[in-house]
């Protein structure tokens, strides 16, 4: 006898595949799904998909971390990284501090401080963890 209603067992069959995350198509999919829920969702606590947002996110970052773990890079190796992408110039980050001193962050010969860290998050929409 199963302790799950014949119901609930019919519903997990069509709601599964949108939690099941084996292999990259289905990633692809389950991101395009979560990229579709937040238009729709939002920040919206209270509607419907909410919860289903919310639980596919945690399928994804789960998937990713098992298949995409992050290398591990000092601060200077993210900053240097995120110049690149942006196509920045060390004089395009002034809020850090002189073309020099981005340069020296860049090459290890000085550490970045608690402000240049949060400063550097907001600029680029990450956790300040990546700089630490």
């Amino acid at each position: 006898m199963s302790t799950i209603a014949p119901e609930t067992q019919q519903q997990w069959m069509a709601i599964a595949p949108i939690l099941t995350i084996r292999n990259e198509q289905e990633y692809d999919q389950g991101v395009a799904r979560l990229n579709d829920l937040v238009d729709e969702v939002g920040t919206d606590e209270t509607h419907a998909l909410y919860t289903l947002l919310d639980t596919l996110a945690i399928v994804i970052e789960a998937y990713e971390e098992a298949h995409y773990p992050m290398p591990n890079c000092q601060g200077a190796e993210v900053l240097s990284y995120l110049i690149e992408e942006h196509a920045l110039s060390n004089s395009d980050l002034p809020e850090i501090g002189s073309p020099n001193l981005v340069a020296d962050i860049i090459n290890g010969q000085q550490n970045l401080n608690v402000q240049q860290i949060r400063v550097l998050a907001d600029r680029f929409g990450v956790s300040p963890s990546v700089f630490i």
